[in-house]
């Protein structure tokens, strides 16, 4: 019995000494999970309210430690988010720059078609003369069919004034009012703007049967016999574009001095 005492009265000394620490943990429990005050969380943390201020100061509750937009974790996501991509795609460019300088590899002879258009007049050289035809020949079709769409305005404009004065015809005999001098006079006027419309009717087709004529040798099996004949390179799709659009501002220039406008 006295053995029982005895141990009975060690483990109530045991239990005295483990209850601070007990209390203390369960304060810093709460502090941690919740945010709360252990000192406030059991009645017996009263005596160690110290232990509470140690869990509200170091509890990481979300308000304190939270995934704010200012941690540094976010704001390295915040940063790679938000940068432009700049990246230039230079593909486009390269092949452009490559092709200029591949065509210019392949034309040879025919470097010779951007000399001006002085060159194109006077020259006296056998490889340029079929390329000289060509120019000449086109600047020439070019202003003969400037003509013909000139000669077709005129000679609609003399059709809508015929037709003007018919309207007026029709309007005088059918108005009671009208005398027959007044209707004479505008018969006579018709008659006579009939043969301006005749007369402008023969130009407009001259006009026209000459710019069909003038293009003869302005084709594109003309220019492609000039072009091999003036080459001493293969002359490939990509050439034959590259001179046409060099040669049409030769035409133009050619044709204004034809037409004595330069």
């Amino acid at each position: 019995m006295t053995n029982r005492k005895t141990m009975l009265a060690a483990l109530a000394a045991l239990a005295l000494l483990a209850s601070p620490a007990l209390a203390g943990a369960g304060g810093n429990g709460h502090g941690g999970g919740n945010g709360h005050g252990g000192g406030n969380g059991h009645g017996d943390g009263g005596g160690n309210a110290g232990g509470g201020g140690n869990a509200g100061g170091n509890g990481k509750s979300g308000a304190s430690h939270g995934k704010s937009a200012s941690a540094p974790g976010q704001v390295a996501k915040a940063e790679t988010d938000t940068t432009t991509d700049t990246t230039v795609d230079t593909t486009t460019e390269v092949s452009s720059v490559h092709k200029d300088k591949n065509i210019h590899a392949k034309l040879g002879r025919l470097n010779s078609l951007q000399r001006n258009i002085n060159a194109y007049m006077n020259s006296k050289s056998k490889k340029f003369a079929a390329i000289q035809a060509f120019v000449t020949q086109s600047a020439k079709a070019k202003n003969a069919q400037a003509a013909a769409d000139a000669a077709a305005a005129t000679a609609a404009a003399a059709q809508a004034q015929l037709d003007a004065l018919n309207g007026q015809l029709t309007a005088l005999q059918a108005d009671p009012t009208a005398t027959t001098e007044q209707i004479q006079a505008v018969t006579d006027q018709i008659a006579a703007q009939q043969d301006v419309v005749d007369a402008d009717n023969a130009a407009a087709a001259d006009a026209e049967a000459a710019a069909t004529a003038a293009t003869v040798g302005t084709d594109q099996a003309s220019l492609d016999a000039a072009l091999t004949d003036m080459a001493n390179k293969p002359v490939d799709a990509d050439v034959t574009a590259w001179a046409q659009g060099v040669l049409a501002g030769k035409i133009d220039q050619m044709a204004a001095i034809q037409a004595g406008t330069p």
